[in-house]
């Protein structure tokens, strides 16, 4: 979901804009909840697996998924993405063609899950599903992309990812609070539960503490970490900007790693970068003698760009991230994974 997040979401307490509006929220949380209770989902012939988030921004779900289909790999069956294609002018079904489509078309989240499997846009998720059915066979599994609040799929598996630091916000949902329908039904909603970023302890358990009010299932703790050489960050200065929505976990993950950040840019989530935003940027870069890094997700949709926006991607580099996952979390992971699989394939077959 593209927005701008308002600081008063996240605190404490509620603030006074968040009580103004809280009655909105309120009746926005029930018609959210009333939409998801009401519909009735295909069911696929092929398991799905969903990948989502309780509130709006920025979770680490594009991670979650890439690393979902290591998981699903690992289990012997064959992973493809199905996305929205948030920001795309394909309303698809459409299968993402890494050679041939650009931002423009799928928005930018499938053609980074396009280099890892492959990925079917579609706006209607059913007709995508029926698509992947059609074209990968028996051994696929869909792992849909930002689909726990998507009612049109009957999923397997659901996993929601939360920001360690941020966690549930002041409790209440969109726009008083970061909430997409009330926590408590929505935790009715996934069978795992995935704390992303590295915290404190008594962060982790206070998060646990408010989980465990609506949920019993699987906890487990990630964070997004880099393995790419970037020790080129420590030997210059950096303008660094993202258009992401949680821009400032990438600029304390470049932090963490050495980078020396002399300017930080934020741009709205999936924003089109234009040439005034490419001349800024370059001239940011040449008043401090400084390098341009940026995500992978903003770097794509500086792909094909002309003029001073092809300039700025010749100049910028990027940081790749993975998800890791601490403990047994993989495993837990795994294990979860393979019996709804398992499960699947049981009602399934004849």
């Amino acid at each position: 979901m593209p927005l701008n997040e308002p600081g008063w979401w996240y605190g404490a307490a509620p603030q006074w804009p968040s009580r103004v509006l809280a009655p909105v929220g309120a009746l926005y949380g029930r018609l959210s909840e009333f939409r998801m209770r009401g519909s009735t989902p295909y069911t696929p012939r092929i398991p799905v697996l969903c990948v989502g988030n309780f509130t709006a921004g920025g979770t680490g779900k594009t991670p979650m998924a890439i690393a979902l289909a290591q998981v699903v790999r690992d289990s012997g069956s064959e992973p493809v993405f199905l996305s929205r294609g948030y920001g795309g002018r394909l309303h698809g079904p459409d299968v993402v063609d890494l050679e041939r489509h650009t931002h423009a078309d799928t928005g930018d989240e499938p053609l980074l899950l396009a280099r890892v499997a492959p990925a079917v846009v579609a706006r209607d998720r059913r007709q995508g599903a029926e698509l992947i059915e059609r074209t990968y066979g028996p051994k696929a599994v869909i792992i849909m992309d930002d689909g726990l609040q998507n009612p049109a799929l009957k999923k397997d598996f659901s996993i929601a990812l939360v920001d360690g630091k941020r966690a549930f916000g002041n409790g209440l949902c969109i726009p008083a609070g970061p909430l997409r329908a009330p926590l408590s039904f929505q935790a009715g909603l996934v069978q795992a539960i995935a704390i992303n970023g590295t915290m404190a302890g008594a962060d982790a358990r206070s998060i646990r503490a408010q989980i465990s009010r609506f949920f019993n299932g699987a906890v487990i703790k990630t964070y997004v970490a880099t393995d790419a050489d970037i020790t080129w960050m420590k030997t210059q200065k950096i303008v660094a900007f993202a258009g992401i929505a949680n821009p400032e976990r990438f600029f304390s993950l470049v932090e963490a790693h050495g980078g020396m950040i002399a300017e930080r840019h934020v741009f709205p989530d999936h924003h089109a970068f234009t040439e005034a935003d490419a001349v800024r940027l370059l001239s940011s870069a040449d008043a401090h003698g400084a390098g341009l890094v940026t995500t992978e997700k903003d770097f794509v949709r500086l792909r094909g760009a002309g003029g001073a926006a092809h300039a700025l991607a010749e100049r910028t580099r990027t940081v790749s991230v993975s998800l890791n996952f601490e403990g047994h979390g993989y495993s837990e992971l795994a294990r979860l994974v393979s019996a709804a699989i398992r499960q699947h394939e049981g009602r399934t077959q004849p």
